[in-house]
């Protein structure tokens, strides 16, 4: 199975933002554990270099841990065509509708994130970390 990250996922693990941190951490570590194949966004590697920049105000530590999320999740690019077929998407913010998209077309299994509203009409099966949790769980139990 193959899950797609949403940022605020990762932020939440990285910054151990309470109380979604237990959650995130254990997604991280069930990807380190090959249980499942994670993905991040190219927009979500720019968007976490720049938050965690502000937030340890260290460019060297920002960077290592892009260099940490690279050799645990593979990085998709947004294509042209990504950012086209969201621009009629159901989905209202154009920017997760394009995430969506990027999704669909890399044969994505989900989306994990927090914001299960912003998501509501997504093309894919959306979980919250706790959730995609517990479905990981059931397919490995079997």
């Amino acid at each position: 199975m193959r899950a797609l990250l949403d940022t605020c996922v990762i932020i939440d693990g990285l910054q151990t933002r309470e109380p979604f941190c237990k959650a995130a951490q254990a997604v991280f570590l069930a990807a380190a554990n090959n249980q499942f194949a994670g993905c991040i966004t190219a927009k979500a590697a720019t968007d976490v270099y720049y938050l965690m920049r502000r937030h340890t105000h260290d460019e060297a530590a920002a960077r290592a841990v892009l260099g940490k999320l690279f050799a645990l999740f593979d990085v998709l690019d947004a294509a042209g065509s990504d950012c086209r077929r969201a621009i009629p998407s159901a989905m209202p913010d154009y920017e997760n509708a394009v995430m969506a998209e990027t999704a669909l077309r890399a044969e994505v299994s989900c989306i994990i994130t927090r914001n299960l509203g912003d998501y509501r009409r997504s093309p894919l099966p959306v979980f919250a970390p706790e959730e995609f949790l517990k479905r990981l769980k059931s397919l490995t139990d079997r």
